[in-house]
């Protein structure tokens, strides 16, 4: 039964959510701040050249003015991951999805990457300040040289434990417990939708991955368990048909650095542009890259859910698809779903936020998901789009097309 909310609370719950605008004019002061030491940079760089010009710099002088520009440098970068990256962790996402200039760093920024991100800066910093110091030893006291290079050492120890606890071990070691963990089986409800239209011969197997050794047989293993439709491969995709496509965004998917990242896709666009052979291509990509992953409509994933709580294990079914880091929903909104239902899916959104990855295909914009999951649609979406690549498809139908043309032949 769907939880039901109290007014009050939820009310209090968005006041202090939107608190968080509260931030916006720090970052504007950084902004000001970086144009401080854009000033700060050419003020010295011009008088390096002058003394340069005048005969009066050193090899000594030049070297630390050099590394002082550099520092000046280090630290205006600092401030950009501070004010892009803070913003979009902490404020409102930044729409860059597929610009050509967006920063690799800013595809899967997090708390948890900032903080890493920041600690290496630092560490450089402090770096660049050290050698200065060495540099300019003659002027420089044996206790200022000491305590800067403990100070140092202290930096890049904080920064090593910090990068431990933010999740690169941790999700090696999560990565490792999927490979060896085994498929769970098959729900009644996984296929059901599939069974009406495709021959017994045709459905893929629901298979437990063996263990095996040979690393082509363990990628065909997990293609087959998947449950895919058909084998697709974004090679074969007619990347003309769609009017409007983002093929830069398609490459970077491609890498399936996503599934890594645990971010999301979702697929937009008219029946018949592309998105189910597209979502079914990157779950291969994501297979071919040592991923577990799991495929079916958006109707069959609702039976599979609903037999789960009917049975008194929602929650063991949502913790038994963490051991697939990828999850593929396809077709949502061909057909609109009761408010229980809707909180089903809401519960397996909210389950993999931040956790693992989801790949949807829709035929409408995420802005009338009401009209498919009513009012769980806003808080479900806001997971979901958080951390999102959103391709548009836009075009007449592929299968139309063909059709259209076979009977005028």
């Amino acid at each position: 039964m769907a939880k039901v909310q109290n007014p009050t609370t939820t009310t209090l719950g968005y006041a202090l959510f939107a608190t968080r605008w509260l931030q916006a004019p720090l970052y504007f002061g950084l902004v000001a701040a970086q144009g401080v030491y854009v000033y700060k940079f050419f003020k010295e760089l011009w008088t390096l050249i002058l003394m340069c010009l005048g005969g009066h710099a050193t090899e000594t002088y030049v070297m630390l003015a050099v590394l002082k520009l550099v520092d000046v440098v280090m630290i205006a970068n600092l401030l950009i991951m501070v004010i892009v990256g803070g913003y979009e962790t902490f404020v409102s996402r930044i729409g860059l999805q597929g610009h050509r200039d967006q920063p690799e760093w800013l595809s899967h920024v997090n708390s948890n990457v900032l903080k890493v991100k920041l600690a290496t800066a630092i560490v450089g910093i402090s770096s660049v300040h050290l050698l200065q110091m060495f540099v300019d030893v003659h002027h420089t006291s044996r206790h200022a040289l000491l305590w800067g290079t403990v100070i140092h050492m202290a930096f890049i120890a904080s920064a090593a434990i910090l990068a431990y606890m933010s999740g690169p071990m941790v999700a090696h070691t999560d990565r490792g417990h999927a490979d060896r963990a085994p498929v769970p089986p098959a729900q009644a409800g996984d296929h059901g939708s599939r069974q009406q239209t495709e021959p017994e011969s045709e459905r893929p197997p629901a298979a437990v991955i063996p263990p095996r050794s040979d690393p082509d047989a363990d990628t065909e293993a997990r293609i087959r368990a998947a449950g895919f439709p058909a084998r697709k491969v974004l090679e074969d995709f007619d990347q003309q048909h769609p009017r409007g496509f983002d093929r830069e965004a398609l490459a970077r998917l491609g890498k399936a650095d996503f599934v890594d990242a645990r971010r999301n896709v979702v697929f937009v666009g008219p029946p018949g542009t592309g998105k189910t052979h597209l979502a079914v291509a990157l779950g291969v990509r994501a297979c071919q890259a040592g991923h577990r992953v799991l495929f079916a409509t958006a109707a069959e994933w609702a039976a599979r859910l609903s037999d789960a709580r009917a049975a008194g294990r929602l929650d063991a079914e949502l913790t038994a698809l963490d051991d697939h880091p990828l999850l593929i929903v396809d077709e949502v909104g061909y057909t609109p779903f009761d408010a229980a239902t809707a909180g089903l899916f809401f519960r397996l959104v909210a389950h993999r936020y931040e956790r693992a990855s989801l790949i949807l295909t829709s035929d409408r914009p995420l802005g009338r998901w009401d009209e498919v999951f009513g009012p769980s649609a806003p808080a479900m979406t806001d997971r979901l789009a958080h951390h999102a690549e959103i391709v548009r498809l836009d075009g007449d139908s592929y299968r139309t097309r063909r059709a259209t043309s076979a009977w005028a032949d």
